[in-house]
């Protein structure tokens, strides 16, 4: 069992997510902040760049995205400039599928994702697809469940809470998707370039919704206006959750203080992470990808049981490894250099067992080999900004 902690420090809104004391995850916004990711606009194309197979498409004042041509064959067309392929001017619809991240542009994407609790509604294909994280038996139940749906040439893909749901709950939110989903298309028509045609829920609520059933004890806040808005939301989409739902209000002991949240957050922010066998990890986060170097440190190794106390370290660090990832939300190409370990049997346990812990993990994440040189190749979906660019260790103190 979770809990889920929103408070504000200074002019940013932190939402933290706790198990046992322990922080699992953190997503900070600034108070004053517009976040566009999720929202879906009519844009209007700027220019056509066929060399790198892109088209840069505006979405509002000021606000211009990256448009992959060859990942969007079949735009969604409100305003048609000739008949040809896309081409400067036409006006498309559009969703932000990416935050802007260091020096690169948000992406857009004109395959539209309507979120649920229990699946999302895509336009960008017809294919069902079903979390991995469900059982065999539950899966061949809900595929057969929804191959009996009219998608009206729509995807859908099946969220893990799905395998707790009855096919009435599945059928109401999939007939909301279809409905939201339709109204969006109505309106674009008759919209001009640059209108916001669906906002994305509010970071918080999004990290509700991704919840698994009855994960969460406690849902908690001290900012009015969120347990407001997360009073109204678990109303409507989740009633069995509106019971956790609490607005904290002790005035001797701040909701921040209480869960230590301004020291877990500047340790998360810091290179180095201790462990308790006394060895450090160093996360180091660059331009083109993310170094975490393991390290023996204060880890007593005897020559003598020097490998088997390696491999201990590495278990010890894989685990380590993959609740970073986590909590700091690294993403793109992640590279680890681990201890070296001279028997393959053990470099191969210590793969299985890294494989094992990234599975865990919500965002889509990709353990792909151990070079020669014994770095491990991992890769993690890029969907929002990582903590170091969320907020800084001079924002926390």
């Amino acid at each position: 069992m979770s809990n889920l902690v929103v408070t504000e420090l200074g002019n940013t809104l932190v939402a933290a997510g706790y198990q046992e004391g322990s922080p699992l995850w953190f997503e900070c916004r600034r108070i004053d902040e517009v976040s566009i990711l999720g929202n879906i606009y009519v844009g209007k194309v700027m220019n056509i760049v066929k060399n790198i197979q892109a088209a840069f498409v505006q979405i509002a004042d000021g606000i211009i995205c990256y448009y992959s041509l060859k990942e969007n064959p079949n735009p969604v067309y409100i305003k048609k400039i000739g008949k040809s392929e896309l081409v400067q001017g036409d006006e498309i619809l559009v969703q932000v599928e990416k935050e802007a991240l260091k020096t690169k542009d948000p992406v857009a994407s004109s395959n539209l994702n309507i979120p649920g609790k229990y699946m999302a509604l895509t336009t960008g294909n017809q294919k069902i697809g079903i979390s991995s994280k469900i059982s065999h038996e539950k899966k061949q139940k809900l595929k057969s469940f929804f191959s009996t749906l009219d998608l009206k040439g729509n995807g859908i893909v099946v969220r893990t809470n799905a395998a707790t749901a009855s096919e009435e709950v599945l059928q109401k939110e999939f007939d909301f998707l279809m409905q939201r989903l339709q109204k969006i298309k109505e309106n674009a028509i008759h919209r001009t370039a640059f209108s916001l045609l669906y906002k994305a829920d509010s970071f918080y609520l999004q990290q509700l919704r991704n919840s698994y059933t009855g994960e969460l004890d406690k849902i908690i806040t001290d900012v009015k206006s969120v347990y407001t808005e997360m009073e109204e939301y678990l109303s409507v989409y989740q009633p069995e959750d509106k019971g956790r739902l609490t607005f904290y209000e002790d005035k001797n002991l701040s909701l921040a203080s209480l869960y230590n949240i301004t020291r877990d957050l500047e340790r998360a922010l810091q290179p180095q992470v201790w462990m308790k066998s006394g060895a450090y990890l160093v996360i180091e986060p660059t331009e083109a990808c993310t170094v975490i170097d393991v390290n023996t440190g204060k880890c007593d190794s005897k020559r003598k049981d020097r490998q088997k106390t390696f491999l201990k370290i590495n278990l010890e660090a894989a685990k380590e490894v993959a609740n970073q990832i986590k909590l700091r939300n690294l993403s793109g190409i992640i590279l680890v250099d681990f201890i070296d370990l001279e028997q393959e049997e053990d470099r191969a346990t210590l793969m299985h067992e890294l494989h094992e812990l990234l599975k865990k993990d919500a965002i889509p994440t990709n353990l792909v080999d151990m070079t020669k040189l014994q770095l491990v190749e991992i890769t993690r979906k890029k969907q929002k900004k990582p903590l170091h660019e969320q907020i800084t260790l001079r924002d926390v103190r």
